[in-house]
């Protein structure tokens, strides 16, 4: 698994930007159709190229156990057909027009994708709007499909020593919450998996009043909506299924796992149980509170000054010098999401040293911040790069169009990012301090530690599957 920190690093900075960018960023129009839909455009008028999203609130989380990984299956199955498009014939056509297109699958959502020339933004509506509704396929499609989802599970997570540990990490993290399923499903369940499960899935979840469409670039909104409400329109509307709470219990008691897999070097993770960044959060009674957001918010700003730059304090102490305990070590804090959330500590031991003596290490940063807090210089450097990174964001239509989405999928409003700036600029380095003091006991904890076993050196590297779509 590749570290988490830099691009959870480089998407917290997505979401600041200064006064400046706040004012002059086109005007943002949402709607919603009559069977329930709802629309985002964000014009750009920068070039002419267009993105066109389309976001399902549902993920691995809606899941039920036994049918694990489903909601990824059904997303290579989006491009098996419909009525009017044969099976691959959506990605040829895309290609035809300019374009590109794909689709991912995280725990919270799926989504599908095109950018294309502006002046082609109807025929991906077209095609988009089709499969939406229209989602036909043979079981032989399935079968075959099926199996390359397994080789991608093979090569993604059983064959990488530490996408092994984490995924069996998520497990041993949460009792109730169905953040304990791994994306790609159980292979055990991938095994057991029939057409008529996915077809289940489609039919309960893909519905107008459970997904967005997201269109940013140069187009017009009142050509946006005619084209919405001309093709997506017609698909019937459902009603969304009730989804029921599946709360996490409280933790008593630190929890670890020692994991074995042929790798050559040994790593330790640590999982400690933080709040979630909701807009305002709620107390046990559905009170709203400021409190927990401001934590979620400090927490990311100490993971930040841990490992948010180059010399970041985790570097300095636990990879530099003569006494370093690691190779490499990081930090990664969740912030949000429709399940609980995660601050991450991570580190693979030094020639010589020990996974415990980097557990030590990775701690002894956090208490060494609960008592003595963090500098100011610290702060504004990484208020800083956030500024900087937005800038960046910014230039791309994609990313513009990507964070309307995902907001959506929160449940948040449309000026989320600008509210989640004004937040972060105002965290002090009290609140860092304290939130260090708060969440990292024994009782939020969970320990994985990678056990290196020796490697197969005949073994030959498997090759990504043909189909695969991440």
């Amino acid at each position: 698994m590749p570290r988490l920190l830099p691009l959870y690093s480089f998407v917290v900075g997505l979401l600041l930007s200064s006064g400046a960018h706040a004012q002059t960023s086109p005007q943002i129009e949402q709607f919603t159709l009559s069977n329930g839909l709802t629309v985002i455009v964000k014009p750009d008028r920068r070039a002419p190229t267009a993105v066109h999203m389309l976001w399902v609130r549902v993920g691995s989380m809606d899941e039920v156990d036994g049918t694990s990984g489903v909601a990824h299956v059904l997303e290579h199955m989006m491009f098996k057909g419909t009525p009017k498009v044969k099976p691959g014939e959506f990605s040829r056509r895309v290609a035809a027009l300019g374009g590109r297109e794909n689709a991912f699958t995280g725990k919270d959502y799926t989504g599908y994708y095109q950018q294309i020339p502006a002046n082609r933004l109807e025929d991906v509506m077209k095609l988009e709007a089709d499969r939406f509704a229209n989602n036909q396929w043979a079981d032989a499609e399935f079968v075959k499909e099926l199996e390359v989802v397994k080789e991608e599970r093979r090569l993604r997570t059983e064959d990488n020593p530490r996408a092994l540990v984490h995924e069996a990490m998520n497990a041993a993290v949460f009792v109730a919450s169905p953040y304990r399923r791994p994306i790609v499903g159980w292979m055990s369940d991938l095994e057991a998996m029939t057409p008529a499960d996915a077809r289940s899935f489609y039919r309960r979840w893909y519905v107008p009043a459970n997904a967005v469409v997201v269109v940013a670039g140069d187009v017009d909104v009142a050509q946006v909506r005619r084209l919405a409400e001309k093709y997506y329109g017609p698909v019937p509307a459902h009603a969304v299924p009730v989804r029921k709470p599946r709360e996490e219990p409280a933790q008593v008691g630190i929890r670890r796992l020692d994991f074995k897999a042929p790798a050559e070097q040994a790593y330790v993770a640590l999982a400690f149980k933080v709040p979630a960044f909701q807009l305002l959060g709620k107390t046990a009674t559905g009170t709203p509170t400021q409190s927990s957001d401001d934590d979620a918010l400090s927490l990311t700003v100490l993971s930040a000054v841990l490992d948010g730059y180059s010399g970041a304090r985790l570097e300095r102490a636990l990879t530099q010098g003569d006494n370093r305990v690691a190779d490499s070590a990081g930090s990664y804090n969740g912030l949000w999401g429709r399940g609980p959330q995660l601050f991450m500590l991570e580190g693979v031991p030094a020639q010589g040293k020990t996974a415990a003596q980097v557990e030590q290490a990775l701690r002894a940063q956090i208490a060494l911040i609960a008592r003595d807090g963090v500098t100011e210089a610290e702060l504004n450097r990484v208020k800083t790069q956030w500024v900087a990174s937005e800038v960046f964001k910014l230039d791309s239509v994609f990313n513009q169009a990507q964070e309307l989405g995902s907001n959506w999928v929160q449940g948040l409003p449309l000026n989320a990012n600008e509210q989640l700036i004004t937040r972060l600029r105002a965290i002090t380095a009290d609140q860092v301090k304290a939130v260090a003091l708060k969440y990292f006991g024994d009782d939020q904890l969970t320990v994985a530690v990678l056990q290196p076993q020796p490697l197969d050196k005949t073994r030959k590297p498997r090759t990504a599957p043909v189909g695969a779509r991440h």
